[in-house]
């Protein structure tokens, strides 16, 4: 199913998917935010369990556990948050932005105008 331009009628239409693009930004600096905040989080209760414990790897060994979680939290995060983002903005860009771009004679419009901006 192709669209159609609205004023002259072209088939030559294009998605600008400005909200998905700038959702998936957004959610993936935040999800990578997130991510290392709660690994970090989650590595200095970790450490102070191994201190009480005993560490089989020494020191070291935790400080690199607590770096590789937060560099993994930072990539499910970011994965995830730009996920979710993307998705959201792709909902915006059908119900409130005018997603479409004429090729032909340049208006944008949304799917269902008949009074696209010019």
């Amino acid at each position: 199913m192709s669209i159609q331009c609205p004023l002259c009628k072209s088939d030559q239409v294009i998605t600008l998917d400005q909200g998905k693009k700038i959702g998936a930004v957004v959610g993936t600096v935040g999800g990578a935010a997130s991510g290392i905040a709660g690994a970090m989080t989650g590595a200095a209760s970790g450490a102070e369990f191994g201190v009480t414990v005993g560490l089989v790897a020494g020191p070291a060994g935790s400080a690199l556990g607590g770096l590789a979680g937060a560099i993994f939290g930072g990539l499910i995060g970011a994965a995830t948050g730009g996920i979710t983002g993307a998705k959201l903005g792709e909902v915006v860009d059908q119900r409130v932005l005018d997603n479409y771009n004429c090729q032909s004679c340049g208006i944008s419009f949304s799917r269902g105008s008949s009074d696209p901006a010019i």
